[in-house]
Order: C-alpha cells, then sequence, then structure tokens
C-alpha cells in the first residue's frame, strides 16, 4: 500500500498489488534500490507530460510521483514563490516529560532541501496544476526569478546534504560515482499487466552539472546509436544487457582532481560554437538569441517543420 499510493502513485489512487513482490523481498530483508526505481518512474512520468504538452494535449491522469516533481519544481522556483527554503521552522521532537530550557527552542530548522521545500504552496497533487507550473519553467523565468543552483548551500545551514567537495569526499565516493555515471534506469519492474510496460530511461547526469557545482558542460548522448530509447523489455536478460551498456567501465575517474567550476567551461564554449548552426530551427531563433547574444541571425534562414537531430 505505502509503495503503490504513496511512492509510485498508480492510476488508481489506491493500494494495488502492482508491487506486492517487492513488498514481499522487503519483508524477506531484501534491499533494492529504491531511489532508482522513483529516479524512472519520475523520469517517465516527465517524459508523458512533455510529450501531451507538445501536442497540445489535457494532462490528465498519468499516475506516478507527482509529488516528487512538485517538490523538485518547488526547489527550482523558490524565487519567483518569494520563499526563503532556509527560513522555515518544524516542530522539534521532544521527549515525553521532558521541559525545555529557557534558551532552547520548541522547533527546529530544516535538515535538507527536501523537508525546507515540502511545506511550499502545493498543488494537492492536481496533474493539471502541476503541468501549468511545469510550463512556467519551460517557457523560461526572469534572471532575478532564476536559481542556476537549486542545491547551493555554501554556509552548509542543512547538515543532511551531500556535499561533493568537502573533507568527506573519500568517503562519499561511491555516492559520487552513482551521480556523475550515465546509465539506463528501470521503469515499471515492479508493475504487472499490459498498463504496467517494462522499459527504461537514460540518466545523463552531465544536463544536471551545474546543480553540483560542475559548471555548463557539453550534453553527453552516451546511448547515441547504441540503444533505442524506451523500449520495451521482456525478460531479465534483456535488462542486464541494457544495464551494462555505456558507459565504459574501464574508464577511471579520480574524483580527488575535480575542482568546482563558476558557471561555464572551455569545452561547453567549444560544444557550443560548434552546435549552435545545428540544434535550433526557426521557432527557436529567439531562444538562440538570448543564449548567445553575439550570434546574428542570418538573413537567408530557412524555416524547417522540424528540429534537425
Amino acid at each position: 500500500m505505502w509503495l503503490d499510493k504513496f511512492v509510485f502513485c498508480g492510476r488508481l489512487a489506491g493500494p494495488t498489488s502492482v508491487y506486492l513482490s517487492a513488498a514481499e523481498r522487503l519483508d524477506n530483508g531484501g534491499r533494492f534500490p529504491l531511489g532508482r526505481y522513483l529516479l524512472g518512474s519520475v523520469y517517465h512520468l516527465l517524459h508523458q507530460v512533455a510529450r501531451k504538452l507538445l501536442l497540445g494535449q489535457s494532462i490528465g491522469n498519468l499516475g506516478g510521483p507527482w509529488w516528487f516533481i512538485n517538490i523538485w519544481l518547488s526547489l527550482h522556483m523558490h524565487k519567483r514563490l518569494e520563499f526563503n527554503i532556509f527560513a522555515q521552522c518544524f516542530p522539534r521532537d521532544i521527549a515525553e516529560n521532558y521541559e525545555l530550557d529557557e534558551e532552547e527552542s520548541a522547533t527546529r530548522s530544516p535538515l535538507n532541501f527536501g523537508e525546507a521545500v515540502i511545506v511550499l504552496p502545493g498543488t494537492d497533487g492536481n496533474a493539471d496544476q502541476v503541468s501549468r507550473f511545469f510550463q512556467t519553467l519551460y517557457k523560461g523565468l526572469t534572471r532575478d526569478q532564476r536559481a542556476w543552483m537549486p542545491y547551493e548551500d555554501p554556509d552548509t545551514r542543512f547538515p543532511f546534504v551531500f556535499h561533493p567537495f568537502n573533507d568527506a569526499l573519500n568517503k562519499d565516493h561511491d555516492v559520487m560515482m552513482a551521480i556523475i555515471t550515465p546509465r539506463a534506469i528501470p521503469v515499471n519492474f515492479f508493475g504487472g499487466g499490459k498498463a504496467s510496460v517494462q522499459s527504461y530511461e537514460f540518466y545523463n547526469p552531465s544536463t544536471l552539472a551545474r546543480q553540483l557545482a560542475f559548471g555548463q558542460l557539453p550534453i553527453a548522448l552516451c546511448y547515441t546509436d547504441v540503444i533505442k530509447p524506451r523500449e520495451t523489455i521482456t525478460n531479465y536478460l534483456e535488462w542486464i544487457r541494457v544495464a551494462q551498456l555505456p558507459p565504459n567501465a574501464d574508464t577511471i575517474v579520480y574524483l580527488s582532481a575535480w575542482v568546482p567550476a563558476l558557471f561555464i567551461t572551455q569545452a561547453y564554449k567549444q560544444w557550443w560554437e560548434e552546435w549552435k548552426e545545428h540544434l535550433f530551427y526557426r521557432s527557436a531563433l529567439t531562444y538562440r538569441g538570448m543564449i548567445d547574444p553575439q550570434y546574428k541571425v542570418p538573413d537567408n534562414t530557412v524555416s524547417i517543420l522540424t528540429p534537425m537531430f
């Protein structure tokens, strides 16, 4: 009931037997990466929402973890909401028969970003409201409303936050490698029936590098010409084959040599110079000028109906 209703949020909005096998595994002491399955469900839901928005269709009841997307959007748009995520207060856990001293407070500050934004004005799980929120992010915000690094905590005010460039880097090496390594993540692998097609999404961390203070990196299309996106998986051996695709396991990354970048890397500038003539078509010229003010729109621009990639 907990997995189906509160984590993955099926279309029925109630308990079913879809995640019964996962619950039995947990009950028997088994372990599996629940966060990876949640992220796969979130990516899959974002794909379905984006496809309907492009076609001008209503979102409707897609199921899926809308709560996670709402928290993510709130974090990215807290400046627009004029909300100080560091200034929230939560009731302190106080043992029974314990009296507070005069200097002690009955409240405490949030412990991480998730806790800080969960109290932001929400959408009550309404898919249409969330889609309008998402469209606002998609169309862009004014400069003073943007949060370039939503997970930035320079004063370490949140005690339960992963900081990649601190003294604990070696201790968090496995966590860091999991964050920066591209991979295929599973979708609906706990599901059952025709409505739950087992598939996968691609996790490309270079597109989120700025949030980890790595500056803006070129988007690495690791799975291009390697495997089709969102193919149906029919058996376990197929999933093993997909999971063992890029990246190259022989590549060794030395995290101790990594340094954060302020905004943009030379590699990204070179990538942009090469690709800016090919990534856009006529309807995106406005955005191209916003991103690259030095670009001059040619007089003989040809308008096409679809992107060239």
